[in-house]
């Protein structure tokens, strides 16, 4: 078994600032929360200070917290790459009569669900004893695919050691579709110790129509994540194939609106919370985990499953429960940091009491108010990636973003100096919008002491 040594290895959450173009354009099918919002004004100002408030209380938790940046926004790139052309007024103005849908994918801040930026080893699990992290593709949105090359320059210059650390870009797209950390989940005794990695997929490309159709039945809704990449992922971090393990997700959930696993499941070192209805051939897939993990670190590995009688898919993908963050505090157990939505839920509430009284290490709740993400479809675990750091690992990395209470401080005064209170639809063919976002971004990368070109 690899190991670091346990009082020097930390867990950090690596949360994403809203942006200051947050819009409800719809453009996610699939997920119900996107587009049940769609075209509803969306309040900027309210999404980042409500995110930042969320790592201000996990902070004082004892949870090491870090922060990722927005991406300059519109992707001009993007829009010149379409035929449109002229001033970037003119640009966006062309952009919008052929297809608004355009201009809102070059607007999207879809990259504060910092669980889609990348899939994440730590040392421990990895052959060559460095970090890895792979740049998700986010193949299966255009809104989505628009981020991979500005996330892989900003998580190259944050982990920038090579003797430490190593950042794949993006997997090809075709039969690769990639949607990082949120179909990926990691079990351990502890931190310090070697995982187990779990990869969860809804689909294989290289399977033909007929052998699909018998295993992976046709959905409702679109199958985001594919096997081919989720073993690319697992054979560029140089992990045991020992200590792996490829998941295949419910159709039934991904038809409920479960895009991602992180929508019904969630793990955290010796802990699984997961809805009954999570995974295909559930009762084989759990018990072949707690084999390995049994294994491989002579104890059991605590499962919850929820029940549909409990909580129906439909509740679970509307409450957000599974999309809580599961951390572990300095003293060893466990919070369970739910939005603000399962408090209002008597159902998940309900859930969520009886796992706290349960025989298991979670023993505290949290809820957070997130609802400007939430409407969006992104709950408290989509806004963070989390990164497993011994201290010489986190003493290689760019320290301007690890979080604590005066940089919490001095983004809550940016945020209140730049970013709007309400954003509608039509906001986005506002020349001065993209003024504003440049002005925030450059004030941005002057506070967390990044290049004026990374963002």
């Amino acid at each position: 078994m690899t190991t670091t040594n346990p009082a020097t290895t930390r867990e950090f959450n690596f949360d994403g600032i809203v942006g200051p173009t947050h819009n409800y354009a719809g453009l996610s099918y699939g997920n119900i929360a996107s587009t049940s919002h769609k075209n509803l004004p969306s309040h900027p100002r309210a999404a980042a200070l409500q995110g930042l408030e969320k790592m201000k209380r996990l902070a004082e938790l004892g949870i090491d917290q870090a922060v990722l940046p927005p991406l300059r926004r519109p992707s001009f790139g993007f829009l010149r790459g379409g035929g449109f052309d002229g001033t970037d007024c003119q640009v966006i103005e062309k952009a919008a009569a052929a297809d608004s849908m355009l201009v809102a994918a070059a607007f999207s801040a879809s990259n504060m669900w910092a669980a889609n930026a990348a899939t994440v080893s730590p040392s421990p699990d990895c052959a060559d004893g460095r970090l890895h992290l792979t740049v998700a593709n986010l193949n299966s949105t255009l809104h989505r695919r628009l981020e991979p090359p500005a996330t892989t320059k900003v998580l190259q210059f944050i982990f920038g050691d090579p003797n430490r650390f190593c950042v794949h870009p993006a997997l090809p797209a075709d039969g690769f579709a990639d949607e990082g950390a949120a179909n990926h989940m990691r079990f351990a005794a502890g931190h310090a110790l070697s995982g187990i990695e779990c990869f969860v997929y809804g689909r294989i490309d290289t399977r033909t129509a007929n052998q699909m159709s018998a295993r992976f039945p046709a959905t409702r809704f679109p199958v985001r994540q594919t096997l081919e990449a989720s073993q690319s992922i697992a054979r560029w971090h140089q992990l045991a194939p020992s200590n792996t393990l490829y998941i295949q997700q419910s159709p039934e959930a991904i038809d409920a609106g479960v895009f991602h696993n992180d929508v019904i499941a969630v793990g955290n070192e010796n802990v699984l919370l997961c809805h009954e209805l999570a995974f295909v051939d559930q009762a084989r897939t759990i018990a072949e985990l707690r084999r390995q993990f049994a294994q491989q670190n002579n104890q059991p590995l605590h499962v919850i499953q929820i029940s549909t009688a409990d909580l129906s898919l439909a509740n679970a993908v509307k409450s957000y429960l599974f999309n809580s963050q599961l951390v572990t505090r300095p003293d060893g157990n466990m919070s369970l940091i739910c939005p603000a939505e399962c408090d209002e839920m008597a159902a998940a509430k309900r859930c969520i009491q009886a796992i706290v009284d349960g025989d298991n290490p979670v023993d505290q709740v949290e809820y957070v108010n997130l609802r400007q993400s939430m409407q969006n479809g992104g709950g408290p675990a989509c806004l963070r990636l989390r990164v497993v750091l011994t201290d010489a690992e986190q003493a290689a990395m760019h320290q301007a973003i690890v979080f604590h209470h005066a940089l919490y401080e001095r983004l809550v005064v940016w945020v209140k100096r730049h970013y709007r209170e309400q954003l509608s639809p039509d906001d986005l063919r506002d020349p001065n919008l993209v003024a504003e976002v440049n002005a925030a971004l450059d004030d941005l990368a002057e506070i967390l002491q990044l290049p004026a070109d990374l963002l």
